[in-house]
């Protein structure tokens, strides 16, 4: 890049073309799922996930892409549309807070029965109605990532009887607790009250809790998803919840979006929130810093965190 040049920069927010208005760089506001116009050329792309699959292509049609700074974790979706030669990099430690705050919520919501509490309150029916807890409960924790380290913490408070995490990676965590391969986690799962789910979603993942999975989940356990929604097996969990054996609280589904026919808006014992763990204004806030400190480390030709793709 001639020192005369600006690093062309796409988007999303006005937030972000304020603080990239500096020297050496030429911010240019456009949103991947909301601008009815084509991208502009241009070098870098600021830009969150496409609530529309079918717009996910647009980072193909980029002329002159050279790097790609995701709003999130999540990049699998952007893989098959990367052009090569573009470097990618995603918000790893900006998200990670929100998502286990949202993931606590629905545990908590869950085990005491928040959704038929507020249904009775709807009706103006006092009831009381004994629940369960996460004080002595045995929970199984799937993932050791970022999200899930920072679910383990928040719940460590609220003094499970067991609290164990499983990874794709055995090994010893750097605060000391062990973490088992997935493999081991049949030993545990029968007697678990809570299953969460904070995985990627890679070919090893993919449709991990299946039929033979939820089946070994005790008589009235949870489950909750904020990993990604193709690790479950959602014709394999729809027969569980319809017969009232098992309990599930999902922040991401498979299909998703969720289609308004979908069984899975009505299945009892289930709260769905739409795909939503992260949306805080924190969140915003720390994503946007981030944000910033990669596009100009990148127009200064310095090393980005986060790398995905060199």
């Amino acid at each position: 890049m001639g020192k005369h040049l600006s690093l062309r920069v796409l988007v999303p927010w006005q937030r972000l073309v304020d603080e990239l208005t500096i020297p050496g760089i030429e911010p240019i506001l456009w949103h991947i799922n909301d601008d009815p116009n084509n991208a502009p050329t241009a070098d870098v792309l600021v830009t969150e996930r496409p609530s529309n699959p079918e717009l996910r292509s647009r980072v193909s049609r980029i002329k002159g892409l050279k790097h790609v700074q995701l709003l999130s974790i999540e990049y699998e979706w952007v893989l098959e549309h990367l052009p090569e030669r573009v470097s990618l990099t995603n918000s790893k430690g900006a998200v990670d807070d929100a998502t286990a705050e949202h993931c606590l919520a629905l545990v908590l919501a869950s085990v005491h029965r928040l959704p038929q509490i507020g249904q009775q309150q709807r009706e103006r029916q006092w009831t009381r109605t004994w629940t369960g807890s996460l004080h002595g409960s045995k929970v199984v924790l799937l993932g050791a990532g970022g999200v899930g380290s920072e679910i383990r913490s928040r719940l460590l408070p609220f003094k499970p009887a067991e609290l164990t995490t499983f990874a794709r990676t055995e090994r010893v965590h750097e605060q000391g607790y062990p973490i088992y391969s997935l493999d081991r986690l049949w030993a545990f799962l029968p007697a678990a009250d809570v299953v969460i789910v904070a995985l990627p979603h890679t070919g090893e993942t993919e449709q991990l809790i299946d039929a033979k999975f939820l089946s070994a989940m005790k008589d009235g356990s949870l489950l909750v998803n904020v990993g990604r929604g193709p690790i479950v097996d959602t014709d394999a969990l729809l027969p569980e919840l319809q017969s009232g054996r098992l309990h599930a609280a999902l922040d991401v589904t498979d299909p998703e979006p969720l289609p308004a026919n979908h069984a899975l808006w009505s299945a009892p014992n289930c709260i769905t929130t739409p795909h939503m763990a992260g949306d805080t204004a924190q969140f915003i806030s720390l994503v946007s810093e981030l944000a910033v400190d990669q596009v100009i480390a990148f127009a200064h030709g310095e090393e980005l965190t986060n790398r995905i793709i060199n």
